[in-house]
């Protein structure tokens, strides 16, 4: 007869130090708050005194003394500044990854499937009769070897044409992303907070291409008034501004920096919550919050349909319910024959992800 025993919970019983513990939390405040060190540690003080996540054997200042000696944060005395370090940066990302993700494994070489056999990097299980055109490289030998020794016998070996075997390889597939950014004010609108999941999921995607898909390249694009990239140590630290949401200029920037990547294989993840509202026009900003200006839009439409003669799609997730909204993505969609996802916050991880491992073109409304 089996018998079970049953004991009290322990949450203590994770295995994990009081450091570590606290350390989940203060890797996730430091998201919330762009990288300020001295207010993550105010709000995880707060939180210290409503949940008491401390006691009277490792306190508060026990974790800073180790936060500075384990090298996460790093203390200029002289002006008075903490910042995080390197090795900070990547373990958000890092957990970003995870949080979104999942726990994913490294690999050394990019790992997008194409489904063509040929004389690519991976060696494929299946075989098939050798023809011609075929590459000495491509012969498998063993394989050759036993179909003489069958047809031929073993006393007198030899080894003709139909006796050889070809055991192909797979191409995988390098690409060069692009990943658009909204950081406008309507960001941080009516209270919701969409530039942290933004964040999160830029993060996240980083970490992932770098350490799964270390052939692939990875750029990132914010854009308001105006279009910039910034550099994936820097997303952290990244806040939105009182700007408007300058859609075109964050293309022609996405559009220029894959003209430069040799790479075939290229496309374009954009992030936003609203319409586009502003063109620069010489040194003139053109700006218009009511509605959907026809001048702006018509703009955004001939670099959707530009992109789509350069081959590059462009996949548009909109993190806003405005029906306004959603005909302009649809419009633009339909125009570079992208793809679309009207994404909640909390799910927009788990699409880019699912659309960026597939690869399969299709427009979803």
């Amino acid at each position: 007869m089996r018998l079970h025993h049953f004991s009290k919970y322990d949450p203590n019983e994770n295995n994990k130090t009081p450091f570590q513990n606290l350390l989940d939390i203060f890797m996730q405040l430091l998201t919330y708050t762009s990288g300020d060190v001295g207010e993550a540690l105010s709000w995880l003080t707060e939180l210290d005194k409503q949940y008491e996540l401390t006691n009277n054997e490792y306190g508060m200042g026990d974790f800073i003394d180790e936060l500075k000696d384990k090298g996460y944060i790093d203390e200029n005395k002289d002006k008075g500044e903490i910042k995080i370090t390197p090795k900070t940066e990547q373990g958000i990302r890092k957990r970003s990854l995870e949080e979104i993700f999942g726990k994913l494994k490294k690999s050394k070489t990019g790992n997008h499937q194409t489904f063509k056999p040929g004389n690519g990097d991976e060696i494929n299980p299946e075989t098939r009769p050798f023809q011609f055109g075929d590459t000495l490289e491509q012969i498998d030998f063993t394989e050759s070897i036993r179909n003489a020794q069958i047809n031929h016998g073993t006393e007198s070996f030899m080894m003709q044409e139909d006796d050889l075997e070809i055991r192909e390889t797979d191409f995988k597939a390098q690409t060069s992303t692009v990943l658009m950014i909204d950081i406008s004010h309507s960001m941080i609108l009516y209270g919701e907070d969409r530039i942290t999941p933004a964040k999160k999921v830029a993060m996240a995607l980083s970490e992932l291409i770098t350490t799964k898909y270390p052939k692939d390249t990875l750029d990132i694009v914010v854009f308001g008034n105006d279009a910039w990239t910034v550099e994936i140590k820097d997303l952290p630290y990244l806040q939105v501004g009182p700007y408007h949401t300058n859609t075109v200029a964050g293309l022609e920037l996405a559009m220029d920096i894959l003209r430069r990547r040799k790479n075939p294989n290229k496309q374009i993840f954009m992030i936003t919550d609203g319409k586009p509202t502003c063109l620069k026009i010489g040194k003139r900003y053109y700006k218009n919050s009511f509605g959907v200006d026809r001048r702006i839009l018509n703009r955004c439409l001939n670099l959707a349909a530009q992109c789509k003669k350069l081959k590059i799609p462009i996949t548009t997730f909109m993190i806003a319910s405005d029906p306004y909204l959603q005909k302009f993505v649809t419009e633009f969609t339909e125009t570079n024959n992208g793809k679309a996802f009207f994404a909640s916050l909390d799910r927009l991880g788990a699409f880019i992800f699912r659309d960026f491992e597939s690869g399969k073109r299709k427009t979803v409304y």
